[in-house]
């Protein structure tokens, strides 16, 4: 495939989703505060987003429940908020890497069954979701959407019927998943949550006066003024109750495979991650990149928002000055509607624009976390070079995506990335660049201080789960 056979896409990668639970065990209302936790935790997922609650001191197994398509402050407002009345609830935004866009697939999903309600909200991915539906199916499931957290709800109601309590069902269905998932379950009168034994994404506990808070980040935590307790382990489920917090840690497993986009490029810089810090580690990027692949340029800029503490990292190693380059419209998001083939070539601009002041008759270094298809990379170096750089030296703070990922992040199939079929000088003549260069893989560990529990299987096409023989992040149909 040549440059030019490819359209506009937005190429900004997307994480599948963000979580957030509260339990107030005085009593008191959550929704207001679950609200400002997803509106903490919005860069996860732009797609939909919804909030269960449930009183604990009420009728056992009565949900209320809102979700809608949209952004946070586009789906709820002050008379629904209003009307979430409960003292313990889970709540979700979502880009969905694996079933349709649609308001069926919102979630938290809310389950009845024999033994009460569940409300359970997912971040990541599972590999083995068809064998687990069919299960399901030839037992007679019959399902309402096409998302793999349905299939993790109905296991775990299946595994209620003949375990002692929720926690313990979670923790015998997790034995049946895998793959990535970060879970946040909501019981009548219980709050839980799991991660996955790999730990690929992460949630965290927090606690504010009397509440505690499960959450995809520790940014989330800090929006809404909780302290955070600590990490929930990867492979452990923890359950909140009257009586506290508890840990089933019988599943943890050495075998760590952190996803390393986390610190490139999904979370919040102001969060941290098993211990390290996500700014720190973009700042530590940069560093590498400024060791590795050096330059004579006259400043250096960071594409908005994930680049700037990369090119940060690189100025401060390289010496060479650090610029603001970039003014971006952060009112454009990821379902800007793009009508005409003829305005989409304008919609980068409408998303950034660059200043002269900074670039102009300046060698520019530009940092970015990554180049997918190359489409906007080869848009924002021309926007530099039409405002009067004289040359365009493009370092990127991650190695060239080469595989696709399965465990919720969308990147996408070789066939569709520029350096599956393309070398570094042709993606570099491709974008129009003057010089391109790549954090390189043997460095990843650096970036995380030394920590080698990651996983880079799109860059190395080593996954720590045997992938599955056919892609199974589309719709999940027959």
């Amino acid at each position: 495939m040549s440059f030019a056979d490819y359209s506009y896409m937005d190429e900004a990668l997307h994480e599948e989703c963000g979580v957030f639970g509260v339990y107030d065990l005085d009593g008191g209302d959550v929704a207001s505060t679950i609200y400002y936790g997803l509106f903490a935790l919005q860069h996860r997922g732009q797609e939909s987003c919804g909030i269960a609650v449930s009183d604990t001191n009420g009728p056992k197994g009565k949900v209320k429940v809102t979700k809608g398509m949209g952004l946070v402050s586009e789906v709820f407002n002050e008379e629904n908020l209003y009307s979430l009345k409960g003292n313990i609830g889970v709540g979700h935004v979502r880009y969905s890497t694996a079933g349709e866009s649609s308001i069926n697939n919102t979630q938290p999903l809310v389950l009845n069954y024999v033994k009460g309600t569940l409300a359970l909200a997912h971040n990541g991915n599972l590999v083995n979701t068809p064998q687990l539906k069919r299960e399901l199916e030839y037992t007679g499931a019959i399902f309402q959407t096409t998302i793999d957290s349905e299939v993790i709800a109905y296991h775990i109601a299946r595994e209620r019927l003949n375990a002692g309590s929720v926690e313990e069902a979670v923790a015998r269905a997790m034995k049946k998943l895998r793959g990535a998932y970060s879970l946040v379950i909501m019981s009548p009168r219980k709050l839980i949550g799991a991660r996955d034994p790999f730990g690929f994404h992460p949630l965290v506990i927090g606690k504010k006066n009397n509440a505690y808070i499960l959450a995809s980040e520790t940014a989330a935590l800090n929006a809404v003024d909780a302290v955070f307790v600590r990490d929930v382990l990867p492979g452990e489920v923890v359950m909140i109750d009257r009586d506290g917090i508890h840990s089933d840690s019988s599943q943890c497993s050495r075998n760590i495979a952190k996803c390393i986009f986390e610190f490139i490029y999904f979370s919040r810089p102001d969060s941290r991650f098993d211990g390290i810090s996500v700014y720190n580690s973009r700042i530590m990027a940069g560093r590498i990149l400024a060791q590795t692949h050096p330059v004579e340029a006259d400043v250096v800029v960071g594409v908005p928002d994930s680049g700037n503490a990369a090119a940060l990292g690189y100025s401060l190693e390289s010496g060479i000055p650090f610029g603001m380059a970039f003014v971006k419209n952060s009112y454009v998001g990821r379902t800007f509607i793009k009508p005409k083939q003829s305005v989409r070539s304008s919609s980068v601009k409408i998303k950034l624009n660059v200043l002269p002041e900074v670039v102009s008759g300046k060698r520019v270094v530009m940092i970015d976390d990554s180049i997918v298809r190359g489409t906007t990379c080869a848009k924002i170096v021309r926007m530099l070079k039409n405002a009067g750089a004289t040359q365009v030296h493009v370092r990127i703070s991650s190695p060239p995506f080469l595989y696709p990922c399965y465990f919720g992040t969308d990147v996408p199939t070789g066939d569709q990335l520029i350096a599956h079929n393309n070398s570094i000088e042709q993606i570099r003549d491709m974008i129009g660049a003057d010089s391109l260069d790549y954090l390189d893989v043997q460095r990843l560990s650096d970036m995380i201080g030394g920590d080698t529990g990651y996983c880079d299987a799109c860059f190395t096409g080593k996954y720590p789960i045997e992938p599955p023989k056919e892609d199974i992040r589309g719709e999940y149909e027959r």
